[in-house]
């Protein structure tokens, strides 16, 4: 599929992007920026989200701005202030990134611990949907809002020992099909990414011993999230895309 759009594609739109700290989030919203976007950074590490503003404030984008808030912690309320926020600030919202999320442990299903598979369902499931069901409203007010959730080639097909990242990310695939059900005869279009192996500590910390030179970066696969925020993406809705469907039978993720 061709993934290109104008160098302007995101001129006038607000898209949210979380986890915009560093990996894929960071990038993201970088090119979203570049393409005209003013980028909301959503992420638990103010110093990383300042180094990401800094970034995009360098180039000479649009000025972003920057929400600190830990998805763990966070509450429905929360979210419903950040959306005030938002509307006071932006009047509407043009794109969220659901970028942010959990590995989890990689651990046998006996082992898995209620804690740490709380925390994982907290972080890619739970705060997903609440931070969509405060956005939502905001979202219709844009002319043709795009919301874009991350799932994983073990969100299609079940991979021993990765319980907790995987039911999340078949959880994942599940909202995004019924948020893009429910919208079908609106403008707005949902879809999901799997970004499949990249160069990111997540991938890093899943596998440690893996030659890193021979996975893509997070920004070479930046085209098809792009493409995703812009007004060419009109006619795909309800997707879960492949980044690198080449690679997925070589890597899984």
């Amino acid at each position: 599929m061709n993934y290109s759009v104008s160098p302007s594609a995101l001129t006038g739109k607000t898209i949210l992007v979380t986890g915009a700290g560093d990996g894929i989030g960071k990038e993201a919203a970088l090119h979203y920026a570049q393409h005209g976007a003013t980028v909301i950074l959503l992420g638990r590490t103010v110093s990383k989200l300042e180094a990401t503003y800094d970034e995009i404030e360098s180039k000479g984008y649009p000025q972003a701005a920057i929400i600190p808030l830990d998805m763990k912690g966070a509450t429905k309320q929360n979210y419903l202030d950040m959306a005030d926020t938002i509307a006071d600030q932006f009047g509407k919202l043009d794109g969220i990134l659901h970028n942010a999320g959990l590995l989890g442990s990689i651990t046998p299903f006996e082992q898995i611990e209620e804690k740490a598979f709380d925390e994982v369902m907290q972080v890619n499931v739970k705060a997903q949907l609440l931070m969509t069901q405060a956005l939502l409203p905001l979202v219709k007010k844009s002319e043709n809002g795009r919301i874009v959730f991350t799932s994983s080639t073990v969100g299609h097909i079940g991979k021993a020992y990765w319980a907790s990242y995987s039911i999340s990310k078949f959880a994942t695939e599940g909202m995004m099909q019924i948020l893009a059900d429910e919208l079908s005869d609106t403008p707005i279009r949902v879809n999901a990414i799997n970004p499949g192996a990249t160069r990111t500590k997540m991938r890093a910390s899943a596998y440690p011993a893996e030659d890193t030179n021979l996975l893509k970066t997070a920004e070479d696969i930046m085209p098809l999230y792009v493409y995703l925020m812009a007004a060419e993406s009109q006619e795909v809705h309800g997707q879960c895309i492949d980044a690198q469907p080449e690679r997925n039978k070589l890597f899984k993720s």
